[in-house]
């Protein structure tokens, strides 16, 4: 599995993104972090180029909204709009679904266990290979 972790926006803390990343290193997938403030085009851009089976934004800035919204428009775009998007982040309860209604697969809000980020990420890897 190529997942891709990107921090959009100018939020600058990763420390969340880092460890997500390190757990689905650990669990067997190949991860490509994008680094702090990327645009939603980059991070689209990154998908396609990597050949993403699925992305991750974490979001502790309080845009994941527009910031959501935006990078899977740009998905769509570019042709990756297939590609599962989860958001995990400081993500109040009364926005999950608005976020899923808006096309974003899975929402872990801060405090999520690890264990569950990781094993969405997997679930979405198994559908996609099976189909």
């Amino acid at each position: 599995m190529r997942v891709v972790i990107a921090k959009p926006g100018l939020d600058g803390h990763d420390r969340g993104a880092k460890i997500i990343a390190r757990a689905l290193s650990d669990a067997g997938a190949e991860v490509i972090y994008t680094g702090l403030r990327q645009t939603p085009e980059q991070i689209a851009a990154t998908v396609v180029q990597e050949d993403a089976d699925a992305v991750g934004l974490s979001i502790l800035s309080g845009a994941h909204l527009s910031l959501s919204r935006k990078v899977l428009a740009c998905l769509e775009v570019q042709g990756a709009g297939d590609v599962p998007v989860l958001v995990g982040g400081a993500i109040p309860p009364s926005d999950i679904a608005t976020l899923r209604a808006g096309g974003v697969a899975e929402v872990f809000p801060t405090g999520s266990p690890l264990a569950d980020v990781v094993a969405a990420f997997l679930r979405y890897d198994r559908e996609r290979r099976t189909t």
